[in-house]
């Protein structure tokens, strides 16, 4: 049984959803094809994703595909209470709302899971990691997962290397036609798009700071700098950091950032890049935001420690007044801004990561029985197919190998 905010609000969430259907070509011919195979005929996919307009087209291509799709959010503020809607009345089980707390987040996670599923989909693991613990009962027909983000699949390796992972699943976040797009353009766009729509305020001038520059981070810099921002970076890894230098980014500690910036942007996977200590010396009317998956980047702690008054200034936009009067200003509650501020990544670019995901979720129907337990790679055929279709639509040609080139190059 479903558990969603409203269903009146089915037709706003359909029109999203036809809205990305036309920008979405290559999950489109994918769906075409999962009309006519049927490849997950008898299988029941669980999904865990953040649930927006480009999520249903997803959870559609693989109904044709002859699933019953079970889906459920990956964040409390990202999940669009309109298409949840609109994908209940569309005959899907669904258990997500936008403001769950945490609590009803987990609940909607055991609900997704009572299905028993074949096979999940996974957006940062909480899904794994409810089937290695308290839904371990409901693994007992899966098959193996995808795993759609970097932080999940940190998780998953962690888990994976100390001999804990129970079945298989694929890195989707891995594949070159996921990771080189999505987390590096999609992040880049849809994270300014959050923070301008949220807050109204100029970028061109500003100086802003990207904690992490891994693609997501590059990204994020690029679009600042794109937008006019003096940007630095911050980092603890040292080619990452050579990196951002000789893209012409300057590059120093938190600790040195810390008083100069008017933007802060965490986007590094880990936990407590911002903390007392540096909110101690930020300026008067800073904008903190986080575009990592979990919101554990901004010490949220620390900030209400130090804070005599918290404001809610603006939609999405809490104001902390410190004890000496500044304000600093926390976007989305911490959590990941361009969803749950924003509208997630392009149509176009989820187009790809989706596309990934679908080709990748067949791939387990009919070979991952033969799997072992572990983290894998995304076969490339599909990396190839993904990138082939997606230059077709777009309406591009890209020259191929000769016999002769291809006999060269396998020389040694």
């Amino acid at each position: 049984m479903s558990e969603i905010r409203d269903l009146s609000l089915k037709d706003e969430g359909k029109r999203k959803i036809d809205w990305v259907r036309s920008y979405m070509p290559a999950l489109g011919g994918i769906e075409c094809e999962f009309e006519r195979d049927k490849p997950f005929k008898g299988r029941k996919i669980a999904i865990s994703i953040h649930l927006e307009a480009k999520t249903a087209r997803l959870a559609l291509a693989l109904r044709s595909g002859g699933a019953e799709v079970h889906v459920t959010g990956c964040n409390p503020l990202a999940t669009h209470d309109d298409v949840a809607a609109a994908l209940v009345d569309m005959g899907f089980e669904v258990n997500a709302w936008r403001g769950a707390t945490a609590g009803e987040y987990e609940r909607h996670l055991v609900n997704t899971l009572a299905c028993s599923p074949d096979i999940i989909l996974d957006d940062g693991g909480d899904l794994t990691n409810l089937l290695h613990g308290t839904c371990a009962d409901k693994r007992l027909s899966l098959i193996g997962g995808t795993e759609e983000t970097t932080t999940g699949v940190h998780r998953l390796r962690a888990r994976a290397a100390a001999g804990e992972l129970k079945f298989p699943v694929i890195a989707a976040n891995d594949a070159k036609c996921k990771h080189l797009f999505d987390n590096r353009y999609g992040t880049g766009q849809s994270t300014w798009d959050a923070i301008m729509h949220t807050t109204n305020v100029m970028v061109t001038g500003k100086r802003v700071v990207v904690a992490g520059y891994g693609y997501c981070g590059r990204g994020v810099a690029a679009r600042a700098k794109g937008l006019g921002a003096d940007v630095v970076v911050t980092e603890v890894d040292p080619v990452c950091a050579l990196e951002a230098l000789m893209d012409g980014y300057r590059v120093m500690p938190m600790d040195e950032a810390a008083p100069i910036g008017d933007f802060f942007i965490t986007v590094t996977g880990c936990n407590r890049v911002i903390t007392a200590r540096h909110l101690e010396r930020m300026r008067d009317g800073v904008i903190l935001c986080n575009a990592g998956h979990f919101d554990v980047e901004i010490d949220k702690n620390d900030l209400n420690a130090l804070a005599v008054e918290v404001i809610d200034r603006r939609l999405n936009i809490q104001g902390f007044r410190m004890a000496d009067g500044r304000i600093l200003n926390l976007l989305a509650e911490g959590r990941l801004v361009n969803l749950a501020s924003g509208n997630g990544h392009p149509a176009e670019i989820m187009d790809m990561s989706f596309a990934i995901q679908a080709l990748c979720l067949r791939y387990l129907s009919e070979h991952g029985a033969g799997l072992s337990p572990g983290v894998y790679d995304v076969p490339a055929d599909i990396d190839g197919r993904v990138g082939r279709v997606k230059l077709a639509a777009m309406g591009m040609k890209i020259d191929t190998l000769t016999e002769e080139q291809e006999a060269y190059l396998a020389a040694y």
